[in-house]
């Protein structure tokens, strides 16, 4: 599997036909250097994901030995403890306690009400990006759109929120394949501060609650269910780094695939009401999370092959959204297309809970820079972070 290097420039640049190669080979390869199944059909990522023998972990189940795998390191605790307890990397029960308590606070009403403050705030920055002549549109408009949404729905103050980004920033390094122990001292450093934090802030909404998400946690309770401290952090922690990372690379990805696609950017251009349907499609052409890890908690068998408990499996998102099989002419972006189920949101009870507020924030810059810039161009290529599991940019520098 030459062509599949999640860590060589090129792959980097563009995965896309190295997916098509991997597709051809099979339904389920196994890939040595991070010792995880990869799969790499539509119909087989929308299946797993659905398919409870599978986890986002095994704790629930099995300790690390029984399990056959060594216990992270202990300097790394507070990454994992911060990680562990949040609703993207447990399972039932206690992801199912935690998700229907987070749903009280993270209502349709709750996500539909910031439509006015999401597009008010859109056209801010890109009115202040067009005033200046251009910039970097990562750094005015996709960072900062979503970043302050995500912080303003959990009540942090304005004057908090320079670090968010950067914290995020280190506790997603993580995510990526085999991360480096300078890596994981960032993301450790990263959770230890950033939890200090919310736990202050949490301490102050106890005493004067408002009317935020932080508030809404904390009085969130079924049954005499209520969420932990360490889950009401953990869950902020995930809200902002998945309510954000996501739009950020969609944000990016979306616009730098637009100006090489100028067919498609002027039949945007021409017509606005593409606008819903153009974030489904270059969300599914360029895929800001590439990859999903599940464990296999008890052996499964995909296309003649037994994936045996105690096995990772790695789901190809990118590779899963360019299935000719589900896509007609995958390669090429049609942002009239109709009949569009990418998975770029995940399935199964790990659906992104913040999905419906991402397709406003994505609907809210692209207006904006559609209606104050309709004459947007590139002014310099741009370079790939160079990360897999989280695609994005550098930056994207650009002109009105």
């Amino acid at each position: 599997m030459a062509a599949f290097d999640p860590w060589d420039p090129a792959f980097l640049a563009d995965p896309y036909p190295a997916y098509a190669e991997l597709r051809e080979r099979g339904r389920v390869r196994y890939f040595e250097p991070t010792g995880q199944w990869l799969v790499s059909h539509h119909a087989d990522v929308s299946a797993l994901l659905r398919d409870r023998r599978l986890g986002r972990t095994y704790q629930h189940r099995f300790t690390h030995e029984d399990f056959g795998r060594t216990a992270p390191p202990p300097e790394h605790e507070p990454f994992h403890v911060l990680n562990d307890h949040g609703m993207l990397d447990l399972e039932p029960p206690d992801h199912t306690r935690i998700r229907r308590l987070v749903s009280k606070a993270f209502t349709p009403r709750t996500v539909e009400q910031l439509k006015p403050y999401v597009h008010g705030l859109a056209d801010e920055l890109v009115s202040a990006l067009v005033e200046k002549g251009g910039g970097d549109l990562l750094a005015d408009v996709a960072e900062p759109l979503p970043v302050a949404v995500i912080a303003e729905m959990l009540g942090i103050p304005e004057s908090d929120r320079a670090p968010l980004r950067p914290w995020s920033a280190d506790i997603c390094g993580m995510y990526e394949l085999n991360p480096s122990e300078d890596v994981a001292a960032k993301a450790v450093r990263a959770s230890v501060e950033f939890s200090d934090y919310l736990l202050q802030l949490i301490a102050d909404r106890r005493k004067e609650p408002g009317d935020d998400l932080i508030s809404g946690l904390i009085a969130a309770h079924d049954e005499g269910d209520r969420l932990t401290e360490q889950e009401m952090i953990s869950t902020c922690v995930l809200l902002l780094n998945a309510g954000h990372e996501a739009t950020v690379n969609a944000t990016v990805n979306g616009w730098y695939a637009l100006f090489r696609n100028p067919d498609q950017l002027a039949a945007l251009r021409a017509d606005h009401t593409l606008v819903a349907s153009a974030i489904e499609e270059l969300m599914r052409y360029d895929t800001p999370l590439q990859l999903f890890e599940r464990w296999v908690l008890d052996d499964i068998e995909v296309d003649g092959t037994t994936i045996p408990r105690g096995a990772e499996i790695a789901m190809l998102y990118g590779s899963a959204n360019h299935d000719p099989e589900v896509f007609r002419n995958p390669e090429r972006l049609d942002l009239a297309r109709e009949d569009n189920p990418h998975i770029s949101f995940s399935a199964g009870i790990h659906y992104c809970i913040g999905a419906p507020l991402a397709r406003i924030e994505l609907a809210a810059s692209m207006t904006a820079l559609l209606e104050k810039a309709p004459t947007l161009r590139l002014t310099a290529e741009p370079r790939r972070k160079p990360n897999f599991v989280i695609r994005g940019l550098e930056g994207l520098a650009v002109e009105p």
